[in-house]
């Protein structure tokens, strides 16, 4: 008869150490895993954990960190428009952008097609899915602002559309005035701006006055241009005129006889008030004089 001997050998589980652990800002001395859990201290870190269970919490001063969570936990507080430029040209487009701000004072981007992009005001002539908004044509620099609007939140962003064509508004457009001097002196679309017409009566266009710097609806702004001899110096004339601005430039003409005409001298900026040039050889019968005004 054969006899089968079994030996059954228990060992015993020897507790598992881990070492010490140590950082900048943290120092934790050597722990002992038991089937209870337990906590570990050191420093300004706390850790309490289990075997049992599959969580537990960490802290390190202001900081917390849960385990079974794949980052830290936020709640949305707003939605924050961006733009690649505080301003825009007239018909130029910049590229509208979002986030959502959040309680930890931290942002998260959203992308632009899945905002929901509208005008609340101003010379934006439209904006795409992807956030691309078109400037107007505007008369002078003009504010505008846009709305986006994601996942229950709204937020705006304002900017400027700048009169970077100076002559293309609606009727005023390519007549070689300004628009925003037919604008402030006309409104817009006005018949009474063109640049032929005296609204006046004075008998200068609006062009000559637009050029000249003058006022369009008021006779009493006007150009003026004398001339008259120097005291004690025969042969040499006074030519005066204004009013003259430093932005455009002034050339004084001569003529004999009207058939034709010269410049007295080169052109000179204006001084913000009137001027006075001398002619120096105005001897014989007659010389007319004329000034050119150039607004570049």
């Amino acid at each position: 008869m054969k006899r089968f001997i079994c030996i059954l050998m228990l060992l015993a589980a020897a507790p598992a150490h881990a070492g010490p652990r140590t950082g900048a800002n943290y120092s934790i001395t050597t722990d002992t895993t038991d089937s209870g859990g337990g906590r570990t201290t050191g420093g300004g870190v706390v850790n309490d954990g289990s075997l049992g269970g599959i969580g537990g919490i960490s802290s390190a001063g202001a900081a917390v960190a849960k385990d079974g969570y794949a980052g830290q936990l936020y709640d949305v507080t707003g939605l924050t428009l961006t733009a690649g430029a505080a301003t825009v040209n007239e018909t130029a487009t910049v590229q509208l952008g979002a986030r959502q701000s959040l309680d930890d004072a931290t942002f998260l981007a959203v992308a632009a097609n899945s905002v929901a992009w509208s005008v609340v005001s101003g010379p934006v002539s439209g904006i795409s899915a992807g956030g691309l908004a078109t400037a107007g044509v505007v008369a002078q620099d003009t504010p505008a602002t846009v709305q986006g609007g994601f996942s229950g939140f709204t937020g705006t962003y304002n900017f400027t559309v700048l009169d970077s064509i100076p002559d293309n508004f609606g009727a005023y457009a390519a007549d070689g005035i300004g628009d925003d001097w037919q604008v402030q002196y006309f409104g817009p679309n006005n018949p009474n701006a063109g640049p032929g017409f005296i609204s006046d009566g004075s008998g200068l266009t609006n062009l000559f006055k637009y050029t000249a710097g003058l006022v369009p609806n008021n006779a009493a702004s006007t150009f003026l241009l004398n001339n008259a001899p120097v005291t004690g110096q025969p042969g040499q004339q006074q030519i005066t005129l204004g009013p003259t601005f430093s932005d455009r430039t002034y050339t004084i003409e001569f003529s004999l006889d009207l058939s034709g005409w010269n410049t007295l001298g080169p052109a000179f900026p204006g001084n913000g008030g009137t001027q006075i040039i001398t002619d120096t050889n105005a001897s014989g019968p007659h010389k007319f004089y004329r000034v050119s005004v150039n607004k570049p």
